[in-house]
């Protein structure tokens, strides 16, 4: 599908939907839990989809909950970390021993470890874009553990079946999402097995964090160095029933930011939690120092409190480039670039070579499409430097408006957000192609920004 963008000013108040990382781990860990959990709103979304689709095959009863068209709430009736029902025992009308997993690397990652603590094969597969993300560190690690890896080339389709031997694991992490399923899996392995994993490299260390929370708030005991280059998970612990919301996804929350300073507008940011572990609030701090108004307000009274921040230009209107390290954020790779390109000189996203094996090749593919509008780039084996002018097509003439410029979304639901905020701070109208994708992760973005069929 193809969108286009037509240049106006953004302004007004966006509540920010629900974390996808949190999503993802909660439905897991309810899914393995023993007992009912109440998972209060969670993100409605594709990939939220796939990963019910998994937790079902793993045996858990999952009820969805509806405000007319507004997902709500999910009602989980958790396996037991498989204790209850073998995945060889009929699921409804069919054995259900296949995954897809769609265009989510998140569950794709997370739940073949989750897989491998049963004895059954369970096959996974997804969209063309998963069939070109290699699980192979994750695979190999398995494979110490004692779990049958069979993939092509670490790619999907992969098959998996245990049984968890415990032992030593090492796992380089290009991406944290195969330490984090390696521990959320390691507790459920059999009593008396240790699972040690030594992790000579690891990016995007906040989503480690997040998922050491969901391991302290369950009681399940483990050992780390505190650089987390070392775990040891004793097996034998269980996940608890539970009842939590789902705290709003500052991942997402950076594109309406981008787009209110991008097009010289204002947006009030709801739902946010600043204690959260998420890393992207990262994104907020970036746009202080390239000279936006970034402010924070409290909707109550304790530290729990959500937060709405609100996000404008300065007032004389000029942003100024900088250096950003997102080795810990990859994912703000695309907003950040797009809000580069607004800005007068080098903007240099650095130490982020992990954006290289997302849904696309981010630094690739937003030098690439930033050119089409005028943007110069300098592309860095592990970054992006944006050589802004201070919009798009600067220096130079735009287009004339009976020829649009069409960017490729390449089906990454960031880089299409991310154009799609820069566009409204454009001299013409721009097509974005492969729009639906936005839905992964935001289903409602576009619409915000009054995008055109």
């Amino acid at each position: 599908m193809n969108v286009r963008i037509v240049p106006h000013k953004f302004c007004g108040t966006v509540t920010i939907p629900a974390s996808k990382s949190h999503t993802i781990r909660q439905l897991l860990t309810a899914s393995l839990a023993d007992g009912i959990s109440e998972i209060k709103h969670p993100l409605d979304s594709l990939d939220t989809q796939s990963c019910i689709t998994a937790c079902k095959v793993f045996g858990a009863q999952i009820t969805e909950h509806f405000d007319g068209s507004e997902l709500v709430g999910l009602t989980v009736h958790g396996n037991n970390g498989f204790k209850s029902v073998s995945l060889c025992e009929p699921f409804g009308e069919q054995l259900l021993t296949d995954i897809d997993v769609g265009n989510s690397g998140t569950t794709l990652y997370l739940a073949l470890a989750v897989a491998a603590l049963q004895s059954q094969p369970v096959r996974f597969t997804g969209d063309e874009q998963i069939k070109k993300r290699s699980a192979m560190p994750l695979l190999d690690a398995l494979t110490s553990l004692g779990i049958k890896c069979e993939s092509n080339n670490g790619c999907a389709p992969i098959t998996v079946s245990g049984t968890w031997k415990g032992g030593k694991a090492i796992l380089p992490c290009p991406t944290s999402q195969y330490l984090s399923a390696l521990l959320i899996a390691s507790p459920l392995a059999p009593a008396g097995t240790v699972t040690k994993i030594e992790v000579p490299l690891l990016n995007e260390k906040p989503y480690i964090e997040m998922t050491l929370s969901y391991l302290k708030a369950h009681g399940i005991l483990y050992s780390s160095k505190p650089d987390f280059s070392y775990f040891e998970i004793p097996g034998g612990a269980s996940y608890k029933a539970f009842s939590r919301a789902v705290p709003a996804d500052f991942s997402s929350a950076a594109f309406p930011a981008a787009a209110a300073v991008i097009s010289g507008g204002e947006a009030q940011i709801c739902g946010l939690d600043p204690n959260d572990t998420q890393g992207d609030k990262y994104f907020f701090e970036i746009l202080e120092k390239m000279g936006c108004n970034v402010k924070s307000k409290s909707n109550g009274n304790n530290k729990d409190s959500e937060y709405t921040v609100t996000v404008s230009r300065s007032r004389d209107g000029g942003l100024t480039g900088g250096t950003f390290d997102l080795n810990e954020t990859p994912d703000l790779l695309p907003a950040a670039a797009v809000t580069a390109a607004f800005a007068h000189g080098d903007t240099a996203l650095v130490n982020v070579a992990n954006a290289r094996i997302k849904e696309t090749d981010r630094i690739a593919v937003m030098a690439k499409e930033l050119k089409k509008l005028g943007v110069s780039c300098t592309e860095l084996p592990d970054g992006l430097i944006v050589h802004g002018k201070g919009g798009l097509f600067a220096g130079g003439e735009a287009p004339p408006t009976n020829n649009i410029p069409v960017i490729d979304g390449s089906g990454d639901h960031r880089i299409v957000m991310a154009f799609a905020a820069a566009a409204l701070g454009s001299s013409i109208p721009i097509e974005i192609t492969t729009a639906e994708s936005a839905s992964v992760t935001y289903p409602g973005f576009l619409d915000l920004l009054k995008a055109q069929l």
